[in-house]
């Protein structure tokens, strides 16, 4: 280059740097950062770090009307409805799938909801702190979902406000919050299979799959699976296997004691937690072997994933032992009519640990805790969580369920 050239180019850079703006990733510019750097410094932080900020300020999302200190309650609160304006795809993908119905179940069962501390549900401390999915501009409004807690939005569980990172969302760490514990143990299992350690062993070489990776190919956002979160299909041409599922279903109030369909069944249907046509399984377990088939053989695929539907198939049948167990109580008046009353003689699957006696206590943790290891650690490949955190439990829980009521039908006589 020309020496006067450079000269002058050289010349021009702390002029440059003056244009721009002042941020530690050149972000766009706004008022609110004026504040907000005081008050809430690694908002802002996070914000500048993610891509949105080189595009948008922060009323895109939160609207102009909040514009000093004494108007805060002005500043709206993003919804879906909000991230579909620039992502329309995604959002169509993800509403379609179940995490979108993850609401439901809260609002469907208001006998159990109602019964917790009011931080829990509606201050999102318990239950609602994972299952604020599907709050839309409709609920908002009608002021059915955010009647205390206002801050629970679907895409942020995944993308973390206020970066909104894709790359942090693709991790498989993203799932862990609410994928994990009592009944969804998923990430222990996926983490300690080989899948997992795999993955962990060099995470940049990617060679054990992720969450997303099964359950998001392609960065499909609707992530469904064949079974639903009860593991129940119908029908089922097991005829064995079948009789093990009513049993289940009348437990769950879906069936009545003749085996016909309840008003619940409407709402499991609304949430999708169940197949209920052989078309819709179908496809799912299709759609899943192809994913299974870029790594393994279409052999190896398809064995493994039959091996797990035979270990629900294991599960339903030490299930329905303990749901006839108490059930039999429950006909012979040893366990008086009380939160089973929309499902007796069966005890009610659906009042969870709402119960009145240690023996039902036991039948709630063998459907929600036990059955959903044994069937979930078979697909997630962790054979210890399915043998020694699933089956075994099952067995022994029937063991002391038959002791219990034993004792309790002695107790009862005397």
């Amino acid at each position: 280059m020309n020496p006067k050239k450079f000269v002058m180019v050289m010349a021009m850079v702390p002029v440059l740097m003056l244009c721009l703006p002042v941020s530690s990733s050149w972000a766009r510019p706004s008022k609110c950062e004026q504040c907000h750097a005081k008050l809430n410094p690694g908002l802002v932080k996070d914000f500048n770090r993610g891509k949105m900020s080189k595009q948008l300020t922060c009323k895109a999302c939160h609207g102009s009307a909040h514009m000093n200190a004494h108007d805060a309650d002005k500043a709206k609160l993003p919804t879906i409805s909000t991230c579909k304006k620039c992502h329309p795809q995604q959002v169509k993908q993800y509403m379609s799938g179940k995490h979108a119905l993850g609401l439901l179940p809260i609002t469907a069962f208001p006998g159990f909801a109602h019964q917790q501390p009011r931080a829990f549900i509606d201050g999102q401390k318990g239950c609602n702190g994972c299952h604020n999915l599907g709050i839309t501009d409709q609920h908002v409004r009608n002021n059915k979902a955010r009647k205390y807690y206002k801050y629970g939005m679907d895409c942020q569980n995944c993308h973390t406000r206020h970066a909104f990172s894709k790359a942090e969302a693709l991790r498989p760490e993203a799932c862990n919050s609410c994928h994990t514990g009592f009944d969804h143990a998923q990430w222990e299992m996926w983490q300690h299979s080989k899948h997992g350690a795999a993955y962990q062993a060099d995470p940049k070489a990617h060679r054990g799959p992720t969450c997303q990776d099964c359950h998001m190919q392609n960065g499909n956002h609707r992530v469904m699976t064949a079974w639903g979160f009860l593991a129940l299909r119908l029908p089922e041409s097991d005829k064995e296997w079948m009789g093990y599922r009513v049993t289940i279903l009348q437990a769950l109030g879906v069936l009545d004691k003749n085996g016909k369909p309840t008003a619940r069944l409407k709402v499991v249907k609304a949430a999708n937690m169940a197949r209920l046509d052989k078309k819709s399984w179908d496809a799912e377990r299709t759609r899943m072997l192809k994913t299974c088939e870029k790594c393994h053989s279409a052999t190896f695929a398809k064995e493994n994933l039959k091996n797990a539907d035979l270990m629900i198939k294991a599960s339903d049948k030490l299930l329905a032992q303990g749901i006839n167990i108490v059930k039999d109580l429950y006909a012979d008046g040893i366990i008086k009519k009380g939160t089973n009353a929309a499902t007796f003689p069966y005890p009610d699957l659906l009042t969870f640990y709402e119960v009145k006696t240690p023996i039902e206590e036991k039948l709630y943790e063998m459907f929600m805790d036990y059955r959903m290891k044994t069937y979930q650690a078979a697909f997630h490949i962790m054979p210890d969580y399915t043998t020694w955190y699933g089956l075994a439990k099952l067995k022994e829980s029937v063991v002391e369920m038959k002791d219990m009521a034993k004792q309790m039908r002695l107790n009862a006589k005397k």
